[in-house]
């Protein structure tokens, strides 16, 4: 029996390249995206891998029609053993800045849509007595950052409950991880939030914004975090928490060892000159 995968956020990037990979692994891959009049990359790659693709609409944030998709992808397909929370929204702005708006946006992104995924795949899964469950993190979900305070916050909180769900999932046989790339060549930067007047905090904001502009132009490419992502979706040996590369690794490390939080703000000071 084909393994059926549901992955989020496959119009660009990481969700694109993780689509086609899985496919060239010979899963069945329902890859969704917000507008599928955008799907011309992906189908692109599909086509250039030789992989079918089935390719469905899905505005994440959009509870009741991910139910009405999980519903449909059960019913032609049978099945879901593996989901990806992809789709995510950055956001640049430290707390004064940060309208309530943008603060609510990156929760339903980044932390209420893929709960609410999760828990509608859940069901099948145990029931089934198998099932994977992997939600697209980042560095930024165990290491708290300058001006990435909503982002950070959402981040930390879909790890927290991913973290606390995987031991009672397992139990059932659904296996539950978060995947923490670091900085990756993909559109994600150019869809970030951001403030037009930083006010007093403009020379901060600067210096954060170069030294970041540095790190994206030494990025990971898309297709290697892909394959990490990948390697990591259809690992015999599961583990709960995987980055995609060894300096995603080394950054998270810094904060998981960091009992009183001081290693984490020591080495972010700088950032903001």
């Amino acid at each position: 029996m084909t393994d059926v995968a549901l992955i989020t956020g496959t119009s660009s990037g990481m969700g694109l390249f993780t689509a086609v990979e899985l496919a060239k692994r010979g899963l069945q891959v329902v890859a969704t995206l917000r507008d599928t009049g955008r799907s011309d990359r992906l189908r692109a790659a599909a086509a250039a891998a030789g992989v079918d693709l089935d390719i469905r609409a899905l505005d994440v944030v959009d509870h009741a029609a991910a139910a009405e998709l999980v519903d449909a992808v059960t019913r032609d397909h049978g099945h879901i053993d593996l989901l990806i929370n992809n789709a995510g929204q950055g956001n640049v702005g430290t707390a004064e800045l940060l309208p309530m708006s943008q603060i609510r946006s990156q929760l339903e992104v980044n932390y209420l849509a893929p709960v609410n995924l999760t828990k509608l795949v859940l069901p099948g899964m145990r029931e089934r007595g198998r099932g994977r469950i992997l939600t697209v993190t980042s560095v930024g979900g165990a290491v708290g950052q300058p001006f990435a305070d909503a982002y950070c916050g959402a981040k930390f909180a879909v790890e927290g409950f991913m973290q606390s769900l995987a031991v009672v999932a397992e139990r059932f046989g659904v296996q539950v991880g978060v995947i923490e790339p670091a900085a990756v060549a993909s559109e994600f930067v150019a869809n970030v939030e951001r403030p037009s007047d930083a006010g007093p905090y403009t020379p901060l904001l600067a210096a954060y914004i170069a030294r970041s502009t540095g790190a994206f132009a030494n990025a990971q490419s898309a297709e290697s975090a892909a394959v990490a992502i990948a390697d990591a979706a259809t690992a015999q040996d599961f583990r709960f928490r995987t980055q995609t590369s060894p300096s995603a690794t080394a950054f998270v490390s810094t904060s998981l060892a960091d009992a009183d939080g001081e290693r984490v703000l020591g080495f972010t000071r700088p950032w903001i000159g």
